[in-house]
C-alpha cells in the first residue's frame, strides 16, 4: 500500500517548481498526470541527451508521472482537460493566473465541475500585491529574497546560489500545502484554492535566519546572522584539497584543540573561550581556523575530526559524490533501464517510512506517452481520442 494511493493529481505545471512538487507526490504513490503542450515542457531541451526532448533535468524532475500532450488553446483540448478535472483530487499549476483565466482554467472556472478539487497555484508573488502579475524565475526570487545581498554582506559580489533553490524550496512548500488541504478535506468534504508564492516563501526562509536586530522596533542592528555572513565561513583549504567542518559548541572546540595539541589557545585568547565570545569574533575565529587547517591533508583532518567527534564532511564535486561511501551503503544512487533512454542513474526518494516503503512509481515519460489511456479512463471512446489526435488537440508519443 503506497502512501498516497488513490490520490489523483492533474499537473499543469512546467519547468521546475511545479514539476518538482508533483514528482514528490508521485514518488509517494499519487497518480500524477502531467499535461504538456504539443511542443513539450521546455526543460526537455536542457542538458545533454541521447534523444531529443529527453534531457537530464526533465528526467530528474518528472518521474512517477504519466504524460498527456494537449493543445489547451483549441476548444477540443480544453474540453478534454475539463473532463479530466472531474476525475482528479488536485490540480497543480505554476502558469500565471491571468493565463489560466484566459484558458478558462481558473479555480472559479473549475470548482463547479469538481467541488472537492484542491487547486494548488504555485505563483511568483502573492496575488493581493502589486507584483501579482509579474513573471518570476529562480534568479529573480534569489535576488529579491536577499540571497544575493548575503553574498555582499559576506564580503563578495552579488551572486546567485548555483542551483535552482527557490524553485525547489517553494515546490516542497507546495507539497506541504497540498497535503494539508487533502487532510482538511477528509473532514470538510470540500476542495479549495491554495496559493503558494515564491517571493513570500523565500523571504520567510531567508529572513528567518537574518532578521537579527531588525526583529525589534526600533531595530537593534541592520540584520544578518554574523556566523552565516562571515567571509571565512566556507570549506577550509587543506594541504591537498578542501574539507567542510563546523566546530560549533564548547565541546567541539575543546576536543578540537585537544586533538591538535593546542589547548593553550582558548586559555590565552579569550576570543575562543566561550560560545558568546566566538560569535562576537566570528571572522577572527574562522580565519584562524582556516590557517590551522592548511597544515594537514584532507584525509588527516577527516580522521582528526572523526576522532574528536567534530562534525565534518569532504567537499564533494558533482562527480565524487557518486563515490561517497554513505550514499553507496544506503543505495541512494541506482542504475535503471529507461525504455527509450537506456541506462540511467536515478536518485532514491530520500525520505523513508517504516511501514510503507517509497520508490519512484515510473521513469520520466515521453511527450504524450500515456495520452490515449488517460483519456480512456476519463470515458473517451477510441473514435473520440482519434479525432482529438487528427485535429491536433492531442499529440501521442511516436514509437521508435
Amino acid at each position: 500500500m503506497s502512501l498516497l494511493k488513490g490520490l489523483r493529481i492533474l499537473d499543469l505545471s512546467t519547468v521546475l517548481m511545479g514539476p518538482y512538487a508533483s514528482q514528490i507526490l508521485g514518488d509517494y504513490g499519487a497518480d500524477v498526470i502531467k499535461v504538456e503542450s504539443p511542443e513539450g515542457d521546455v526543460v526537455r531541451q536542457i542538458g545533454p541527451s541521447r534523444h531529443a526532448d529527453m534531457g537530464p533535468l526533465f528526467l530528474n524532475v518528472n518521474r512517477s508521472k504519466r504524460d498527456i500532450a494537449l493543445n489547451l488553446k483549441q476548444p477540443e483540448g480544453r474540453a478534454a482537460i475539463l473532463e479530466l478535472v472531474k476525475t482528479v483530487d488536485v490540480l497543480v499549476t505554476n502558469i500565471r493566473p491571468r493565463a489560466m483565466a484566459r484558458l478558462g482554467l481558473s479555480y472559479e472556472d473549475l470548482a463547479g465541475l469538481n467541488p472537492r478539487l484542491i487547486y494548488a497555484a504555485l505563483v511568483g508573488y502573492g496575488q493581493s500585491g502589486p507584483y501579482a502579475n509579474r513573471p518570476a524565475y529562480d534568479d529573480l526570487i534569489q535576488g529579491g529574497s536577499c540571497i544575493s545581498h548575503g553574498f555582499v554582506r559576506a564580503g563578495g559580489k552579488p551572486a546567485y546560489v548555483p542551483a535552482a533553490i527557490a524553485d525547489r524550496i517553494v515546490g516542497m512548500a507546495g507539497v506541504n500545502a497540498i497535503l494539508a488541504a487533502v487532510v482538511e478535506r477528509t473532514t470538510s468534504g470540500k476542495g479549495q484554492k491554495i496559493e503558494i508564492p515564491m517571493f513570500e516563501t523565500m523571504i520567510s526562509m531567508i529572513m528567518g535566519d537574518h532578521m537579527g536586530g531588525l526583529t525589534y522596533d526600533p531595530p537593534l542592528d541592520e540584520g544578518g546572522y554574523a556566523r552565516h555572513l562571515s567571509p571565512d565561513r566556507r570549506p577550509y583549504q587543506t594541504q591537498d584539497g578542501y574539507v567542510c567542518a563546523l566546530i560549533y559548541t564548547d565541546g567541539h572546540w575543546r576536543r578540537f584543540f585537544e586533538a591538535i595539541g593546542r589547548t593553550d589557545i582558548p586559555e590565552t585568547d579569550e576570543r575562543f573561550a566561550s560560545f558568546a565570545n566566538r560569535m562576537a569574533n566570528i571572522d577572527f575565529v574562522y580565519a584562524t581556523l582556516g590557517q590551522i587547517v592548511r597544515t594537514k591533508t584532507t584525509a588527516k583532518w577527516l580522521e582528526i575530526f572523526e576522532r574528536a567527534d567534530v562534525p565534518a564532511m569532504p567537499m564533494h564535486s558533482y562527480e565524487s559524490v557518486f563515490e561517497d561511501p554513505h550514499l553507496k551503503a544506503t543505495g541512494f544512487f541506482e542504475t535503471v533501464d529507461h525504455p527509450t533512454e537506456g541506462r540511467l542513474r536515478q536518485m532514491a526518494v530520500p525520505v523513508s517510512f517504516s511501514r510503507t516503503p517509497v520508490k519512484p512509481q515510473r521513469l520520466a515519460p515521453r511527450l504524450g506517452e500515456h495520452g490515449p489511456e488517460i483519456l480512456a479512463e476519463a470515458g473517451f471512446t477510441d473514435s473520440e481520442i482519434a479525432a482529438l489526435q487528427d485535429n491536433g488537440a492531442l499529440r501521442v508519443a511516436i514509437e521508435d
